[in-house]
């Protein structure tokens, strides 16, 4: 089935331009329908200016700029065509109708563009992940994260580490199966064990480089506590440029927390007022103390009024910056990552335990290949064999 897909190049409502994306292979079938009948298709990877018309009414739907794709060089390994018209809604209500009158055409689902690409190998999870959080980002730090991840460095480390572990899995298995035959001695076991400490290490130094990855991501939650009238929310207000809380000399006023969003350093910061810290027979008040205390419990950072701007935007970049691996870039972005970096470090250190057995070894070397491929979401069994084989020219 072939894709439809329209994006304004200011998002939702008016703009200039908006790009409706087909991919599949019906994409240049669908480019020739809406195309003047003595048309042709245009040279692949060059714009051309063309008039769309209506497949049955023949009627003129606008003057675009009009690109294709051949298949496999574009973003989702099919063919893909782009059609850049005027941004009107009625615009686009009218090409994206057009084009759902043809056969093998569909809209396409949230994501499913990148989905195909992923299942193309035009990109893996990290990439994928990645060109999420570019679409998401709103500071400068997470910009500059996002970008890194999209474009592969992240997904290149990770893949090193595996292909290490790779190759340490084909030294055991190369013992296991052809040691007898092929004279392969237990000292090439042996010389795996010093390799895996080194990774197991290495895994652990990013995983003690605290959460800053995940926190550039997420933003650094800072809640501001104190007793009541302390001028919490004329701070977050001044924090915030605008009044986002309600100030009044009255105790008590604010019952429950307010958030705001702000950037500070290039990170995102998300800054919590609290109701004021008191005994109180309020209810109402009472609640709001009790999610007080759970923002304090979940907060990075705890600020009182005796915190200005500088000393806050000074204390997130020391946050961000803390750890044994601070000058280097985040590698942990999501949980799913730590997840998976922990269980491959539990399975070396089973396999250091048990390195002697090299049964039970190799299998603990699997497992921890097998938690750094589900990062990239490549996981081949049969890259053990051609490692096997490219290392040892067994059989030859």
């Amino acid at each position: 089935m072939t894709l439809i897909r329209a994006r304004s190049k200011h998002g939702a409502g008016r703009s200039g331009v908006a790009v409706i994306r087909v991919s599949g292979p019906a994409a240049d079938a669908a480019l020739s329908a809406l195309l003047p009948p003595a048309r042709h298709l245009p040279e692949a990877r060059f714009a051309a200016l063309a008039s769309l018309k209506h497949p049955e009414t023949g009627a003129q739907l606008d003057r675009a700029l009009v690109l294709r794709f051949p298949a496999p060089a574009s973003f989702t390994g099919e063919d893909v065509v782009e059609l850049h018209v005027h941004g009107g809604p009625a615009v686009v209500r009218a090409v994206l109708g057009a084009l759902a009158g043809l056969p093998a055409l569909r809209l396409a689902e949230p994501g499913e563009f990148t989905r195909r690409a992923f299942q193309a190998g035009k990109l893996d999870m990290t990439e994928v992940e990645g060109t999420a959080d570019l679409l998401a980002a709103e500071t400068e730090a997470q910009r500059v994260q996002a970008l890194r991840q999209n474009t592969g460095v992240q997904r290149k480390r990770f893949e090193a580490w595996r292909t290490t572990l790779l190759r340490c899995l084909a030294h055991i298995e190369a013992v296991i199966d052809f040691g007898e035959d092929e004279e392969i001695g237990a000292d090439v076991a042996a010389e795996v064990l010093p390799r895996a400490v080194a990774l197991r290490q290495e895994l652990q130094r990013h995983l003690q480089a605290g959460r800053r990855g995940e926190l550039v991501r997420s933003g650094v939650r800072v809640a501001i506590m104190g007793p009541p009238n302390a001028g919490k929310s004329t701070l977050l207000n001044h924090l915030a440029r605008r009044d986002a809380a309600i100030v009044s000399p009255i105790p008590g006023t604010t019952r429950d927390t307010v958030e705001v969003n702000l950037e500070l350093a290039g990170y995102k910061v998300i800054v919590t007022d609290t109701a004021g810290l008191r005994q109180t027979e309020d209810d109402i008040e009472q609640q709001g103390i009790r999610r007080a205390h759970a923002a304090a419990e979940a907060a990075d950072i705890l600020e009182g009024m005796d915190a200005v701007e500088a000393a806050l935007q000074q204390t997130v970049v020391q946050l961000m910056q803390a750890g044994t691996a601070s000058h280097q870039p985040a590698l942990i972005t999501r949980l799913r990552h730590r997840q998976h970096i922990e269980a491959c470090i539990a399975a070396l250190q089973r396999y250091e335990e048990a390195s002697q057995q090299l049964e039970v070894a190799a299998g603990e070397l699997r497992n921890a290949a097998g938690s750094l491929g589900r990062l990239t979401g490549a996981i081949d069994t049969e890259s053990v064999l051609d490692a096997v084989f490219s290392e040892f020219c067994v059989g030859k």
